[in-house]
């Protein structure tokens, strides 16, 4: 640690990442991040926080935390970051695919629940009369 890197305490990382401070200690049991102890203090350097914007954004995109974890351990083992660059486009490519999968069915949903409202309505007007 330089003198002049910033250390942020676990509170100002949680709020500024929008996540709580259990979200950010459950990640350190997982051993995904390693803030360093000021006495009893977590604190954060810019490169934990930077982790944790990178589980994060992995997360909203659909990740599975052992995924994350493999993202995070190339990123550390290659300083030119080819093999991770190298697995995360396999990863996005098969999550775009999974996704299109996903879109297609949702879209399937809503056409046959529109097709029964409809048919549910055209009856009761039939009621009705």
């Amino acid at each position: 640690m330089t003198d002049t890197e910033e250390l942020r305490g676990i509170q100002d990382v949680a709020n500024s990442l929008g996540v709580t401070t259990r979200t950010l200690r459950f990640y350190e049991d997982r051993g995904l991040i390693e803030p360093r102890r000021v006495g009893t203090a977590r604190v954060y350097s810019k490169r934990e926080t930077a982790r944790m914007q990178l589980i994060l954004r992995g997360k909203r995109l659909g990740f599975s935390l052992r995924e994350i974890e493999e993202f995070l351990r190339l990123y550390d083992a290659d300083p030119q970051h080819v093999e991770q660059m190298r697995a995360l486009a396999e990863r996005c490519h098969a999550r775009i695919g999974e996704l299109r999968q996903q879109m297609t069915a949702l879209v399937q949903t809503v056409d046959e629940l529109e097709t029964i409202e409809r048919e549910a309505r055209e009856r009761i007007a039939k009621a009705g009369t």
